[in-house]
């Protein structure tokens, strides 16, 4: 059997909710062959991180060439970059391997609140990794971060997609999951075109490696030949699967379900 193929390079989650755990999980459930670049290994769970070890840059690249040259991707998306020097040796790989349909996922806090992208390397992810990005899928307070000011209103977050644009990607997605609204309202600009996502609000706790489940599921979907656009909508269905049928298990955030489709596991 021949599949399409996603390589994630993000970081592990030794309790399986976030990381390349969940992209694995969620290439898998759609039917995508997944690869994998480990950036950095964390000790976690669902209160927390409590140990963080970076990999050397040179074996994150490594790995990533090891794929390439054999394997190969028709998509990769970016989690945990943690560093400027990683960020540099990612971006450089993507570059040389000429992935277009890169996702990249600016993972700069873990849901208990431990940092996983330290200060100085923000800006080697503004300038060096979002002009090489197909689609950019911040949360609030990391588009925030990314374009150095407050998002209060939606005027601001559809500015904000816009704006993210014009730093380089292709296409950006500022998800609205950090509000208080009814709605998960998440935007969706190419340049072009702008369009408002909605999704219910679904009342759990248990939101642990959501944006890691949504943006491999945008990865996954380019790899098969779907459009940016269209891998945005499906990934968006997906997330709210996975977090309807979300896992209960741990004392802190559980974990959404990116194998919520698999019969039996629900």
């Amino acid at each position: 059997m021949k599949l399409p193929v996603a390589l994630t390079i993000a970081g592990s989650d030794s309790g399986g909710g976030a990381g390349i755990q969940a992209d694995l999980k969620t290439f898998a459930a759609m039917g995508v062959h997944g690869t994998s670049a480990i950036t950095a290994i964390t000790a976690q769970n669902t209160l927390g991180v409590t140990e963080i070890m970076e990999l050397p840059p040179g074996l994150v690249g490594a790995q990533i060439e090891a794929v390439m040259l054999d394997i190969g991707a028709q998509a990769a998306k970016t989690g945990m970059l943690s560093s400027a020097a990683i960020i540099e040796v990612v971006s450089n790989a993507i570059a040389h391997h000429e992935i277009r349909n890169l996702v990249v996922d600016p993972v700069m806090v873990a849901k208990g609140g431990a940092r996983l992208l330290r200060d100085d390397a923000v800006d080697a992810l503004r300038k060096r990794l979002l002009p090489l990005a197909a689609i950019v899928t911040p949360n609030l307070p990391e588009a925030e971060v990314l374009l150095g000011r407050p998002l209060r209103t939606l005027d601001d977050r559809r500015q904000a997609a816009r704006d993210l644009v014009g730093l380089g990607a292709r296409a950006a997605v500022v998800k609205g999951g950090h509000t208080d609204e009814q709605l998960a309202i998440d935007h969706y600009f190419d340049g072009t075109e702008l369009v408002e996502l909605q999704s219910p609000r679904i009342a759990t706790a248990n939101t642990h490696g959501s944006g890691c489940v949504f943006s491999a599921a945008i990865a996954a979907g380019l790899a098969k030949g779907s459009d940016p656009l269209a891998a945005v909508h499906q990934a968006k269905e997906f997330i709210t699967g996975a977090i309807q049928q979300s896992l209960d298990v741990g004392r802190g955030h559980g974990p959404v379900n990116p194998m919520f489709r698999i019969t039996g596991i629900s």
